[in-house]
């Protein structure tokens, strides 16, 4: 088989070496290494097509020594990307470095982001949620088949992600005490209660409990990266996978930072080649017949309304930047529980709760190990998500040379996310198994705050929106941004950018708003293998 433009298959190991030099065309690239770049690059690579994909962020292999990460207890550089302030809990202060988390500040919101080879499934906490056939056409209407996804997409990534639930032996840890009770709170409140399906191997956690290897998914040590190797993360299925077929390079410390299509109709990619400070080492160009977009939610719609806002790619239209949202997030902790329960352990996230019956808007709510709450005895800290409306876009600021995401924190049908799942919380506590506990007030975020003029927790990055001078005021956080390249808005029906022959996202940013009271993950993956199936048949040959 040829790849595109003829290239020959046979000699992939010889010329792999070649095909990303400074300037020299390339057939087939991918920016960003999560869910969606990182199926694409393996379903590429079993068809016999070179792609080069760039990734901003550095490798993060596990070692023997289990330090690859910093813990969220302690943190460093790694933690965070170019930020000289750690970004969750307390801030201090710590070295500049390409870490593995982002936080990009917006007009009434900020998200978090992941950096590095694996993406967003570095700093994820392992869910792999699949939609009911209702929540899935609440996202999609009648654009995608769910009956074709529910028979071969999904199951395609969870062949190669081997998602489990949490053993019967571990529920009787002391460490997981807080996921029965969680459960029975559900149950009793009359609904629906049940174990998450995680991409983590549980043996290994075994082996945590037992002091074989550093505890780290038991304590809830996510955010920042697993030290056991307990998560499967990307680099070690889909990528690792990709990589020994022999046609896929990646290249890390490639921050992206234009695109730009020439009269022949290929793409130029400016690259800045960074070292781990951050500081660039050299700058390069790449000229691309194909390019898929994978640098998430975040990035991706940054990439693209940067270049029409800046005359790079003009003929983008008016949807391309529209049709955010932030996965109906919210946040709370339930305390009264026994005092035998650790809200810092029994991680990551172990149990979920659905109240679809909610008359407000469908919510689900799950337990997960918090860190921060360590020595708060019986109390478990939960996430809720519930539909949100894809309400937020980016906007070209020529001031700032960039786009910033804004979001309507007061629309009324943003705040009908926290009534709903203020609703659901007065079932759990005013359930028999609910008396006697206390819930925290339900936030769209971590805090809630007016940013200092350095912007959030002191974060001083030109990845953060170039804060220290928008001064933005957030009122929320996300951990699940998703839309701005719209599936069949923005882009055609496989995720090809509208007037862009051979430019295609494919990853969050074409999920518009919310994966249906699901954490997004398994159908970003899903609609990914989905799309480059089709784009293969339809594109390439």
């Amino acid at each position: 088989m040829l790849g595109v433009a003829g290239a020959a298959v046979a000699n992939a190991p010889m010329v792999m070496g070649t095909l990303a030099r400074q300037s020299e065309p390339v057939d087939v690239m991918i920016v960003g290494s999560g869910f969606g770049g990182a199926v694409a690059a393996l379903r590429l690579g079993e068809q016999g097509y070179h792609t080069v994909l760039l990734e901003r962020g550095k490798r993060w292999p596990i070692t023997e020594e289990q330090n690859t990460f910093s813990s969220l207890q302690n943190p460093d550089g790694r933690s965070a990307w170019l930020s000289e302030t750690s970004l969750l809990g307390y801030p201090r202060p710590i070295d500049r470095y390409t870490g593995v988390l982002e936080i990009v500040l917006g007009n009434g919101i900020a998200a978090l982001a992941g950096s590095g080879v694996g993406g967003g499934s570095l700093i994820y906490a392992g869910a792999l949620l699949q939609p009911t056939e209702e929540m899935f056409h609440r996202i999609f209407r009648d654009s995608v088949d769910y009956g074709e996804m529910d028979s071969v997409y999904y199951p395609k990534v969870n062949q190669v992600i081997r998602a489990r639930k949490l053993t019967n032996k571990l529920r009787l840890r002391p460490e997981y005490a807080g996921v029965k009770e969680w459960l029975k709170l559900g149950k009793g409140a009359g609904l629906d209660a049940e174990l998450i399906s995680l991409g983590v191997h549980w043996g290994k956690v075994r082996r945590e409990l037992k002091g074989k290897l550093l505890r780290s998914v038991v304590s809830g040590d996510f955010w920042y990266g697993n030290n056991s190797g307990a998560k499967d993360t990307l680099d070690t299925n889909y990528l690792s996978m990709a990589e020994a077929r022999g046609y896929l390079e990646i290249l890390p410390q490639q921050n992206v930072t234009s695109i730009e299509q020439g009269p022949d109709g290929r793409y130029l990619v400016s690259v800045d080649e960074i070292d781990t400070n951050g500081m660039v080492e050299r700058k390069r160009q790449f000229v691309v017949r194909k390019l898929f977009l994978a640098a998430g939610s975040m990035g991706t719609s940054r990439l693209l309304v940067n270049a029409r806002g800046q005359g790079l790619l003009p003929n983008l239209d008016d949807y391309v930047g529209m049709g955010w949202g932030n996965n109906g997030d919210f946040f709370s902790d339930i305390s009264g529980f026994s005092s035998g329960i650790n809200p810092n352990l029994g991680g990551p996230v172990t149990g979920i709760v659905r109240d679809f019956d909610n008359p407000i808007a469908p919510v689900v709510v799950e337990c997960y190990a918090n860190w921060a709450l360590e020595g708060q005895g019986g109390t478990i800290s939960t996430i809720g998500m519930s539909i949100s409306p894809p309400k937020g876009y980016f906007s070209y600021d020529p001031e700032l040379g960039d786009s910033v995401l804004n979001w309507p924190t007061q629309d009324p049908q943003v705040q009908q996310v926290i009534e709903a799942g203020s609703l659901t919380y007065e079932r759990l506590l005013g359930s028999e198994e609910g008396r006697g506990k206390r819930a925290t007030a339900l936030k769209s975020g971590f805090y809630q705050s007016r940013l200092p003029r350095d912007g959030l927790l002191g974060v001083d990055s030109t990845s953060s929106m170039r804060a220290q001078r928008h001064s933005p005021i957030v009122t929320s956080v996300t951990a699940h941004p998703l839309g701005g390249v719209v599936l069949g808005q923005a882009t055609d029906n496989l995720g090809m950018i509208n007037n862009h022959e051979g430019l295609y996202a494919i990853d969050g940013s074409l999920i518009p708003g919310h994966t249906g009271c699901a954490n997004p993950a398994l159908t970003i993956a899903a609609l990914a293998e989905r799309n480059i199936e089709k784009i293969i048949q339809r594109d390439f040959n």
